[in-house]
């Protein structure tokens, strides 16, 4: 079923754990990130991205995901992840995305303020919700690259930002990175509390492949509701369509292959559904 609305984003925020947002690419990787989450019982965030519309084209892959989401048997939410574009928000919230992600983190604060607030009014009009963000996450979302940690969100601009925007959500910048790090950057948790102090909505860690699982609980607690998964997902189905390639090559079985790619990340997906939900009463976690 879609999941439409902040409900499950304000109970992941207000109970301690958080939303699995996982990126696709293909229709494979949407299915698998559903049936991880049907086989959990949890409710996730299939993103089909801006970047992967160059790949697969918005419509097309709009499509898959949706329709992904209104089959599952769990809360699934249809995310447009990291967009600087108002008239592809539009596109995609007229397509049934139930969450956007405004990205102005490049442009001057000023700017990234009426950007976000354009997106928030344009998301309003459809029943969906808004993430924005402010600080840099540095990095490429689509090719792993050696990376360092960039400017870092500052809090007492992320509560004016917030408070201005009317966003439902913040993605922060406290030392994770797209992609993998250059060398250990743990996040910068005093920094952290410091923002989810002064910003009431729930808070987004991007980059949250490659990090500790005690990290990753320590975020939880300190307000992060939703945490994106990408890298660790192209490297599972990379990894095992390579490995399918002896067996499945004789006989050109692509759809062997792309099976067993999908249950490659399948089983990430219901790894860091479990890392992002254990330890949570199980009445009070599932849908």
């Amino acid at each position: 079923m879609r999941d439409r609305g902040t409900g499950t984003l304000t109970r992941a925020y207000r109970e301690g754990w958080a939303l699995g947002a996982f990126s696709t690419y293909t229709q494979e990787i949407t299915q698998a990130i559903c049936r991880a989450a049907e086989d959990a019982g949890r409710p996730v965030v299939v993103q089909a991205g801006a970047s992967a519309f160059v790949h697969a084209g918005l419509e097309e892959l709009a499509a898959q995901a949706v329709l992904a989401a209104d089959r599952a048997t769990v809360p699934v939410g249809v995310h447009l992840d990291h967009s600087r574009d108002l008239a592809q928000i539009e596109a995609c919230l007229r397509a049934g995305y139930t969450s956007v992600m405004v990205d102005g983190s490049h442009l001057p604060f000023e700017d990234n303020v009426a950007l976000t607030r354009e997106a928030v009014a344009l998301a309003a009009a459809h029943g969906a919700w808004v993430e924005g963000e402010l600080g840099a996450v540095p990095g490429d979302e689509d090719v792993s690259q050696s990376t360092a940690a960039g400017e870092l969100t500052d809090p007492a601009r992320a509560a004016e930002f917030s408070a201005r925007t009317g966003i439902d959500a913040l993605a922060v910048a406290v030392g994770n990175v797209h992609g993998t790090a250059a060398g250990p950057t743990p996040l910068d948790l005093d920094r952290l509390a410091a923002i989810r102090a002064v910003v009431g909505v729930p808070l987004v860690l991007h980059g949250a492949s490659g990090l500790p699982v005690p990290e990753l609980h320590a975020a939880r607690a300190l307000g992060v509701a939703k945490v994106n998964v990408n890298t660790e997902l192209r490297v599972a189905f990379l990894a095992a369509l390579t490995e399918s390639l002896p067996e499945v090559t004789p006989g050109a079985d692509v759809a062997r292959a792309l099976g067993r790619a999908r249950e490659g990340v399948q089983g990430v997906v219901r790894t860091k559904i479990s890392a992002l939900s254990d330890a949570v009463g199980a009445e009070s976690a599932r849908p």
